[in-house]
């Protein structure tokens, strides 16, 4: 394993937080981890160190730094929209072959396991005519898919996999981080995604682990990449 995408079923089901533990895991196993964040969306450079791109620099053990963040996250918008709605509110506009140019160089350069975070959800538009999905396909690389376990999940969950099924693209994990809150059992939403998922596998993430269950959780995570 080279590069891996890491996407999901929505926003804010815990993409970021999964990307910091599996790279931590990799840091700690003495091997060379590197992270993207190429497109971010609601990001204040007062809250820099708590921005997604702040979280994953800090998981490799980096300063959270301008020139740090321009590093990994080169596309950044101040309102919390999709890319495509935050680009024109600054006049502005996510050039599609440049971004894969940049993800692409990552790919080829990285000397260890590299992690490019997408945004948002599978279907998030980008540009005027390219989502999340046209991203992952250009860079043909293997996903990890993270969903919730919130009402609906089951439903935004399949569709997303049907979608970078259609795509041919390989679907590394489904981890299923725990909504908070949720009035449906996360072991529920694990056994009914299992029955409809084929053979990709599943890792379930309850919200109140332990360090001890994370750490297992994320090591089983990398061991299927």
């Amino acid at each position: 394993m080279t590069a891996i995408f890491i996407t999901a079923t929505g926003t804010d089901i815990g993409k970021t937080f999964i990307a910091a533990g599996l790279l931590q895991h990799w840091y700690a196993a003495g091997l060379q981890p590197e992270a993207l964040k190429p497109v971010a969306t609601g990001f204040d450079p007062a809250t820099a160190a708590t921005s997604d791109p702040g979280v994953l620099l800090s998981a490799l053990g980096r300063p959270v730094t301008t020139a740090e963040i321009d590093r990994v996250a080169p596309w950044r918008f101040r309102a919390p929209l999709s890319p495509d709605m935050a680009a024109a509110q600054e006049n502005r506009a996510i050039n599609f072959v440049e971004l894969l140019a940049f993800s692409g160089r990552a790919v080829a350069e990285a000397k260890g396991p590299l992690l490019i975070e997408g945004i948002g959800g599978v279907m998030v538009p980008l540009d005027d005519s390219h989502t999340v999905l046209d991203w992952i396909e250009a860079l043909n690389i293997p996903v990890i898919l993270v969903a919730g376990s919130y009402l609906g999940s089951l439903s935004h969950t399949l569709t997303s996999l049907d979608a970078l099924a259609h795509r041919r693209l390989v679907v590394k994990a489904l981890i299923i981080n725990e909504t908070a809150g949720s009035t449906v059992p996360l072991a529920d939403t694990a056994a009914t995604l299992g029955r409809f998922a084929g053979s990709t596998s599943i890792v379930t993430l309850p919200r109140s682990a332990a360090a001890r269950v994370a750490h297992t959780a994320f090591a089983r995570i990398a061991a299927l990449l």
